[in-house]
């Protein structure tokens, strides 16, 4: 009789506390509101923070508000009680290059392009090596029983195909050696791991891409290229050349002369990170990111960037309102959640690459999924008058399908919005899986969703204001994204990889 009433008791503190967790939840998940949202958003995409670039006084004024936001809302700093992650980057300007293979002067952008410049070096060789498509995947390998190094490596653009046009490594799909920024960085890692010191990739889209790119983007030469400065990936110098130089370079006897310089400058911008620790999984992390920056000022105009990325930023300061809000109620979440803004997206994800790669707040093998907010305010020219309740959905099944479903019902229960994975892709053509900062959490195998809700006509231009949100809609996404935290933070089990 006394065991039966202690499980009357047991089974009634359990109802009692699935009701007020359920009560808090409900709570916080209407905290999440237009006006404040509109509030804080006119706010970060004002003119007082100058369009946010990096680095600049105004995006140094954009940290401090964000540090302080988390201040007020009793959240503490992830590490040694500052808010702040300094992340160390440089300025590089256009380098000077003079290149001779073998008697022959080649002709910067028209005959190749340097990608992602290394150290300032001069590089004399009298053996060039020829690896095929430069790839050492686990079943594939081009590099097997050939020497490399110290030497220069000549690999073809793509990745091989069987006589029945499939490819050698992932079937139907291209891989990761074959797609674009991702082809360039593993066949660079790969011959950096192997030991060689230059890079040629010969390949005529390749070579046009960037060749045009560092001639004329933001991300070339009309404005200082921006790297991490302790970046070890720069070390090694990488070519492009169009396919009319593959049999000269894969020819016998060459010799290789390259001199390199470049001018450096030293600088540092912030990454912001907060947390809320686990009451019953502390060493669990879910981190959620949106990058802080933007692209600054032009020519007198104020870029404000409400969409890019306001709607991210303030999009996860509420939800930490809500989270705060929750524990405040003596709900806080089982699993830690962090807080991360990060710098430099717009210089080419650079913040978010520190973090993962160079410096981690909380350990990488302990964080569980990361959700990353970018652009999901306004609605996508190209779905014409469609239901404007959408939201682009990218990443969400590529490491785990638990995940996956988990966004899936929370959409289903609490916000109602249609879930657009027309992006989701790794080989889509418009590459948005890996132009946020999720790649980085990806790449460093932690499952991730970037919501996405489209680029339109004010992209990177000073008509990205606030007036422009989609606050309704916006608002939905907002929850959808708290409610799929609070179950990767909530659940008994931590969710598996595929």
């Amino acid at each position: 009789m006394k065991l039966k009433f202690l499980f009357l008791i047991a089974l009634t503190l359990s109802s009692l506390f699935i009701q007020g967790q359920s009560e808090a939840l409900f709570k916080a998940s209407n905290s999440i509101k237009i006006d404040e949202l509109k509030e804080k958003m006119y706010k970060y995409a004002s003119d007082e923070f100058e369009g946010k670039g990096t680095p600049s006084k105004g995006q140094e004024l954009a940290v401090g508000y964000l540090a302080n936001h988390y201040k007020k809302l009793n959240i503490p700093a992830v590490k040694n009680n500052s808010y702040f992650q300094p992340v160390p980057l440089q300025l590089e300007e256009k380098p000077d290059i003079s290149l001779n293979i073998s008697g022959q002067k080649f002709i910067y952008y028209q005959d190749y392009v340097s990608y992602l410049n290394g150290p300032d070096k001069e590089y004399k060789f009298k053996e060039i090596v020829f690896v095929g498509y430069g790839i050492d995947d686990a079943n594939y390998s081009d590099y097997k029983n050939i020497d490399v190094n110290g030497k220069v490596v000549v690999a073809l653009g793509g990745e091989p195909k069987d006589n029945n046009n499939d490819y050698f490594i992932n079937g139907k799909n291209k891989s990761k050696w074959s797609i674009l920024r991702q082809e360039i960085d593993n066949k660079k890692r790969v011959a950096r791991k192997n030991g060689a010191l230059a890079l040629i990739v010969v390949d005529d889209y390749l070579h046009s891409r960037y060749s045009g790119r560092y001639r004329n983007s933001d991300f070339g030469y009309s404005e200082k290229r921006m790297a991490l400065s302790n970046d070890e990936e720069n070390n090694i110098q990488v070519l492009l050349f169009p396919e009319k130089f593959k049999n000269f370079l894969s020819g016998d006897n060459l010799t290789f002369n390259i001199s390199f310089k470049k001018k450096i400058q030293k600088i540092s911008a912030d990454n912001v990170a907060a947390i809320i620790e686990g009451s019953e999984f502390p060493d669990e992390y879910v981190v959620l990111t949106a990058h802080l920056d933007h692209v600054g000022t032009q020519n007198g105009d104020i870029y404000n960037g409400a969409d890019d990325n306001g709607s991210g930023t303030v999009a996860m300061l509420e939800i930490a309102e809500a989270f705060a809000l929750a524990k405040e109620q003596g709900y806080p979440p089982k699993r830690s959640i962090v807080f991360l803004h990060v710098t430099a997206e717009e210089r080419g994800l650079l913040g978010s690459k520190y973090y993962t790669d160079y410096d981690p707040l909380v350990p990488i093998n302990k964080t569980i999924a990361n959700l990353n907010m970018d652009m999901m305010g306004r609605a996508d020219p190209n779905r014409g008058i469609r239901n404007l309740n959408y939201v682009y959905i990218i990443g969400s099944d590529i490491l785990s399908d638990d995940l996956h479903e988990i966004n899936l019902e929370a959409n289903e229960k609490y916000a109602n919005l249609e879930l657009d994975f027309r992006f989701n892709g790794i080989d889509h053509p418009d590459q948005f899986y890996y132009r946020s900062d999720h790649f980085h959490f990806i790449k460093n195998n932690i499952p991730a969703i970037f919501y996405f809700s489209g680029v339109h006509e004010d992209y990177h231009k000073p008509t990205d204001t606030a007036d422009k949100i989609l606050y309704e809609p916006y608002k939905r996404r907002v929850k959808l994204i708290f409610h799929t935290a609070w179950e990767l933070a909530n659940r008994d089990e931590r969710i598996k990889l595929n």
